[in-house]
């Protein structure tokens, strides 16, 4: 059953975040490695023992990154690239994780950082597909619902679009869900799986509750407010923050859980399932061809696309607020690149 092979891939202790157990290791490039996703993001993507090596590229700091996480005591080589060496950061590269963009500010929506992000994206796409255009590539940078869809039309364009080799990280839904669920039924997160599905925005995000043994034990306004939190947890960081920033340790965190799940499905290693927002057939006949369920990660990249399960009637309800957002996330991006 997937959602309980699901539930066990992301709810495993966290030693098994940088499992050791393939031996076939990867080059990774982090663009945008200077900021503040990026630079934890490289600290933890650094420890991964199934990373070769690492290429830190930002339009400003990335050498200095690359100077100061060198020296940790992990096997990977890491170099850094100025902001006229893309190409050179790009030469070889296995996975490209993207966190390159500006933060969200207090009163900003994820849709409020587009016109900034996307141009980003787009460019750093367009090398992608110029230097390495089989590499796999996970976009963290926001609007994801919006900035993968930008990331596949660039590739498109080139005539180097794989669907099974571009990811927009939504872990971070997960790794709250599990951990606010975890909070509000007195249990451990790693014994608290929880499948996220929809998108990776408000109420694009859909947290299937139900599928879990503890998740059923929600009900009611708890449930709702379990819900609404999961949804807009990141509205509670940058308000935190104050000004400061939004979601950058907890998303570096999510980030390189994901990049080791890739990494470890095309190290070969079978059952490595995750939610990640992908070209996906499960909504495409309502217009909406990405969309974020369990994925099978494998030598290919994306192996199998899972459909979401049973779900309960208050998650349907969910689904059906999620999906005309959603479809109006994806054309803006596609627009953008038409």
């Amino acid at each position: 059953m997937f959602t309980r092979a699901a539930a066990r891939s992301l709810a495993a202790p966290s030693s098994r975040l940088f499992s050791s157990s393939a031996a076939r290791l990867h080059k990774v490039a982090v663009l945008g490695a200077g900021g503040g996703i990026g630079q934890p993001l490289s600290l933890l993507l650094k420890s991964d023992p199934l990373v070769t090596s690492l290429s830190l590229y930002d339009i400003r700091g990335a050498p200095g990154v690359a100077a100061d996480v060198s020296h940790v005591d992990t096997g990977s080589e890491v170099t850094g690239y100025a902001a006229d060496q893309l190409d050179q950061a790009l030469e070889g590269v296995k996975v490209v994780v993207i966190p390159a963009g500006v933060p969200r500010k207090p009163g900003m929506s994820r849709d409020d950082l587009f016109n900034t992000n996307a141009s980003i994206v787009r460019d750093l796409a367009a090398a992608v597909a110029r230097i390495s255009p089989e590499a796999h590539i996970l976009v963290i940078s926001n609007p994801v619902n919006s900035t993968v869809p930008i990331v596949a039309g660039t590739l498109e364009k080139a005539g180097v679009f794989d669907p099974r080799r571009v990811f927009g990280v939504t872990t971070l839904d997960v790794v709250r869900a599990r951990r606010f669920l975890s909070e509000a039924v007195g249990t451990s997160p790693k014994n608290t799986g929880v499948t996220v599905v929809g998108g990776h925005s408000g109420p694009t995000i859909v947290p299937l509750l139900s599928q879990t043994e503890w998740g059923k034990q929600v009900t009611g306004e708890s449930w709702k407010k379990l819900v609404h939190r999961i949804q807009f947890g990141g509205d509670e960081v940058v308000k935190a923050k104050d000004g400061a920033g939004s979601a950058t340790l907890s998303m570096a965190y999510a980030g390189a859980n994901f990049t080791n799940h890739l990494l470890r499905g095309l190290s070969g290693e079978k059952g490595v399932i995750a939610p990640t927002f992908v070209k996906n057939p499960l909504y495409a006949d309502q217009g909406i061809d990405f969309f974020s369920s369990p994925v099978e990660l494998g030598v290919n990249g994306v192996e199998k696309i899972h459909p979401i399960g049973t779900i309960s009637a208050d998650e349907q309800a969910l689904l059906d607020a999620c999906l005309p957002e959603l479809k109006k996330n994806i054309e803006k991006g596609k627009a953008f690149v038409a």
